[in-house]
């Protein structure tokens, strides 16, 4: 078990971000590559590829490129935590993100898109409470490999909200 704390600052946002998509915490091997959903397993750009009938990004700077185009920001809910490894059943001692100060600086935020169970879990208990009447909260199934059960098709059609 290691305490850390978010890698990716400033949150990849920018003015003309309209969808916020929240994970949990960058995994090892996220952390590793430095931007979000590295794992080549992780089927979180091909879902949003394919969402938007377009090729995947594979480069960082591709992704990057991807998001901005679709007005799409990403960050997580905890910034700071004790965890083993990529495991989200092992994250305790939570520090979460400041919700209404990244909402406030970023009003274009119509939607948030919160990715996963743990996501979930740790939005309610901690960020919902904060997030303006006027913005739409929807729960989204994990892109990660442990969530294999669940089809390219089943992920793009719950995706399929955001946009």
């Amino acid at each position: 078990m290691s305490y850390i704390t978010h890698e990716f600052l400033p949150p990849f946002i920018n003015d003309n971000s309209e969808i916020l998509i929240l994970g949990s915490l960058p995994s090892v091997k996220s952390r590793e590559e430095g931007f979000y959903y590295a794992h080549p397993r992780n089927r979180f750009f091909l879902v949003l590829a394919t969402l938007f009938n377009e090729t995947e990004p594979i480069s960082i700077m591709d992704r990057k490129s991807f998001l901005n185009k679709h007005n799409i920001a990403l960050y997580d809910v905890v910034y700071a935590c004790d965890i083993h490894m990529s495991s989200d059943s092992s994250i305790k001692n939570v520090t979460p993100i400041n919700i209404k100060c990244l909402l406030n600086a970023h009003t274009r935020i119509k939607i948030i898109a919160v990715n996963g169970g743990k996501a979930k879990q740790l939005f309610d208990k901690y960020l919902l409470k904060d997030v303006p009447d006027n913005i739409k909260v929807v729960y989204l199934p994990s892109t990660s490999p442990a969530n294999a059960k669940m089809s390219l098709d089943q992920l793009v059609d719950e995706y399929s909200v955001i946009i």
